[in-house]
């Protein structure tokens, strides 16, 4: 039973483990040198960086990843799981304004970033925006709860009203 029992509970940790978004985003390029040549099967430095508002704005997110291009040059990688430069991908605020992303490039694998780019991203990832409808959503729940609450006390209020006015009406009419 015991053993059931601890299957039952990996298999939901488990489960609660799939469920949740990954907190990275597939991120896919095709690499050229200042040349425009294409660049196959090598180390490519990749600097990649999150930023707010526009593209001179200073970086929420930059983090650093050494991919390796395929024969068509093309690199595949998660931005969200290189090596962190500054700050933290899963605290940024996407329901914050627009954001763009950097990418800054060294073909020969190094840190010598001769190539960036910077383009806006067109939409926010999703599931990322979505962790902040939960926090709606609950901060909704509690306001319906207070709404409920108040509108239980003033029920409360209503009865002790007709209650005092009936005691009222008594005592005036023992009174006399």
């Amino acid at each position: 039973m015991r053993k059931i029992y601890s299957t039952c509970i990996a298999l939901f940790i488990m489960a609660i483990a799939v469920a949740q978004a990954p907190g990275k985003i597939s991120f896919q390029a095709v690499i050229l040198d200042t040349n425009n040549t294409l660049v196959s099967n090598q180390n490519i430095g990749l600097q990649i960086s999150i930023l707010r508002d526009s593209t001179n704005s200073v970086p929420v997110y930059v983090e650093t990843q050494n991919p390796i291009s395929n024969a068509s040059g093309t690199i595949s990688l998660a931005i969200g799981s290189g090596s962190v430069v500054n700050g933290n991908f899963s605290s940024i605020d996407w329901s914050k304004g627009q954001y763009f992303i950097k990418t800054e490039i060294d073909p020969a694998g190094g840190t010598d970033y001769s190539i960036a780019h910077t383009t806006r991203f067109l939409s926010i990832p999703y599931a990322f925006y979505s962790n902040s409808a939960n926090q709606i959503i609950s901060l909704d729940n509690e306001i319906n709860r207070a709404n409920n609450s108040e509108k239980k006390i003033q029920s409360n209020i209503d009865s002790l009203q007709k209650m005092q006015a009936e005691l009222e009406y008594q005592l005036q009419t023992y009174i006399k």
